[in-house]
């Protein structure tokens, strides 16, 4: 517990990702994605339980070499390409409520494709949402201003035009105002905020910006950025 809330982790990691086969178990210098989030879990003293959700035995077996818990399988209506987290999240709450017989108060989703992920931004998105009293709180990093949303362009009928018509008075990225992407490294949620919206974002969300360089795994090209990034000497180590 944490200031007196039940702390519940749920690692989201189906088996059938399309990207990348088996991504949730493939290694980052020699350890399964899904297993360094066991580690980072051991942690974080203040968990009351953590566990996957998962449709796959493998990744199963290895989420509980890594002291994650599988107490129950997910089902297949939930384990297609185009299933929202909110649901995912839903139905293990309900699930761990019923099989543990007590309430958690805090829902924290860790997805196993945020290998730089550390304790420490775990920590700060839970204590913001006890003591702010937020429906979520999500990890962010800013967004490079090359990729701003002002700076878009969309193809239309072989013209190239502007994304956000205001995109065309910009001159210099002093003009932009900053903006921020998900970086998966933590969403917490408050049990109504799952129970009764089924989202990850309430009405109330608030966020924890994170300076340091994050890689979320998506594809082939991403697992050969974090291998490099992690062989470069002045790395920082996880704390």
């Amino acid at each position: 517990m944490l200031k007196g809330k039940s702390i519940l982790v749920v690692v989201p990691a189906r088996g059938g990702s399309k990207g990348v086969k088996l991504k949730n178990i493939r290694t980052i210098n020699g350890v399964p994605l899904v297993a360094l989030v066991g580690h980072v879990v051991k942690e974080l003293p203040y968990v009351d339980r953590a566990v996957v959700s998962t449709d796959h035995p493998e990744i199963a077996a290895i989420a509980r070499g890594s002291g994650l818990d599988v107490p129950f399988m997910r089902p297949e209506n939930l384990s297609g390409d185009i299933v929202d987290d909110g649901s995912v999240l839903h139905h293990a709450l309900v699930e761990c409520e019923r099989i543990d017989n007590r309430r958690y108060d805090v829902v924290v989703m860790l997805q196993p494709t945020s290998p730089f992920r550390k304790p420490k931004h775990v920590t700060a998105a839970v204590e913001k949402l006890i003591t702010g009293r937020y429906d979520a709180v999500w990890t962010v990093s800013e967004t490079d201003s090359k990729a701003h949303p002002l700076k878009q362009l969309v193809i239309r009928k072989d013209i190239l035009d502007f994304y956000e018509p205001a995109g065309a008075n910009i001159i210099a990225r002093q003009q932009l105002t900053p903006v921020y992407h998900k970086n998966g490294v933590a969403y917490v949620m408050n049990r109504d905020c799952i129970l009764t919206t089924k989202n990850i974002k309430g009405e109330r969300t608030s966020f924890v910006v994170i300076d340091e360089f994050m890689v979320n795994i998506d594809t082939e090209l991403d697992f050969k950025l974090a291998e490099f990034i992690l062989q470069q000497k002045d790395h920082p180590k996880r704390d």
